[in-house]
């Protein structure tokens, strides 16, 4: 009995401290509650009125002028669209201008090549008019002239024959350097051709490209010089200058048609030539190199008793 009453005397005092550890954590945690809500509280100072109306009034500003920046790019894209347009027009009217007037040149050049064969057979016509031919033959042979001047002229743009033509057989044997497809790098130099044939030379024409078509045509030949001589079957293609005979020298004009001709010299009579030199000792400013696009050698080939005399 002793001994049951003094477990049950521990027990409770064991419920005892147990309460007062609880009862102890219950007022600690409740006081640290009241300490966090008992916390002062900070608060921001308030902005006075005209800072706040500046700052509204800056992020408006801003907006603005992106707003504004926006309008003009549209309206810079829209004028350039426009003035695109207009440029269009204007150079496809340039152009059309351009080829009337090359059509209108080779028209007459056209004209003066038939009047010039008409004339040449004129005599042949009044020995045919006194033998009493008849008028339909007239006609015939009148259409036959015609048609051919016609057709030779629709051939290479010119009415004239071109043997420096590579596809026909022309070729060229020697240049100065350095020399890259129709470009020498530098604004003067040389190009020797020999022609498909042995010709007694007419005229030289220089092609440049048109304006309607470049940007820059500063590299097109200015003075220019050609000559000639007959080179025969000797392989040294080198020649003394004392047998070359000056054929034309002239001034490209960049105002021309790009396609300009020049006859050959009074001086230079019936001459036989089978290698061509052209030269050029200056172009239209270009200060890097020259370009030479096409140059033709015009005129007819000899008989075969000057062939052999030669």
């Amino acid at each position: 009995m002793a001994s049951s009453s003094s477990n049950q005397a521990t027990i409770a005092t064991i419920e005892i401290r147990i309460y007062a550890l609880a009862t102890s954590t219950v007022s600690i945690t409740e006081n640290s509650v009241v300490r966090r809500r008992r916390r002062p509280v900070v608060s921001k100072p308030e902005r006075p009125l005209w800072v706040t109306l500046l700052i509204i009034f800056s992020k408006n500003l801003v907006l603005l002028l992106v707003i504004l920046g926006l309008v003009q790019m549209i309206k810079n894209l829209a004028l350039k669209s426009a003035n695109a347009s207009r440029g269009l027009v204007l150079d496809f009217e340039r152009r059309i201008a351009e080829i009337e007037s090359f059509l209108e040149v080779q028209e007459e050049f056209v004209n003066m090549k038939i009047t010039r064969e008409v004339n040449q057979r004129f005599e042949k016509l009044s020995e045919m008019l006194e033998r009493k031919v008849s008028l339909d033959e007239i006609r015939m042979i009148a259409k036959d002239i015609v048609e051919k001047e016609i057709q030779r002229h629709v051939v290479d743009g010119l009415g004239r024959v071109d043997y420096a033509l590579s596809s026909g057989g022309a070729m060229v044997v020697r240049h100065s350097e350095p020399f890259i497809i129709r470009r020498v790098i530098r604004d003067n130099g040389f190009v020797e051709i020999r022609p498909s044939k042995t010709i007694i030379p007419e005229a030289i024409t220089l092609e440049h490209v048109a304006k309607a078509v470049a940007y820059d045509r500063s590299s097109a030949p200015k003075n220019c010089r050609v000559y000639g001589w007959h080179q025969g079957y000797d392989a040294d293609i080198t020649v003394e200058m004392g047998k070359m005979f000056l054929l034309a020298e002239f001034s490209y004009d960049l105002n021309k048609s790009n396609a300009q001709t020049f006859n050959v010299l009074d001086l230079v009579g019936s001459g036989l030539v089978d290698t061509v030199r052209f030269d050029f000792t200056s172009n239209h400013g270009n200060t890097d190199y020259t370009c030479i696009y096409r140059l033709r050698v015009h005129g007819h080939e000899p008989t075969s008793v000057l062939m052999t005399q030669s």
